[in-house]
């Protein structure tokens, strides 16, 4: 059952990286929040959620 809640939280780092990928932010800002998510997978996907910048869709 971990198995299940890793490969979770894998996808959505996967999909907040993608979404700040896809932002007007400045390289450098996309690099502080993608470190920040990939290195504090929980933590950083939550603060993110909360803080970050989203994606430009459309």
């Amino acid at each position: 059952m971990n198995y299940l809640f890793g490969i979770i939280i894998f996808v959505l780092d996967v999909w907040a990286i993608a979404s700040i990928i896809n932002t007007n932010e400045t390289m450098t800002t996309k690099l502080i929040w993608i470190a920040l998510v990939a290195i504090l997978p929980i933590l950083g996907f939550i603060i993110w959620w909360f803080a970050g910048p989203k994606a430009n869709y459309g």
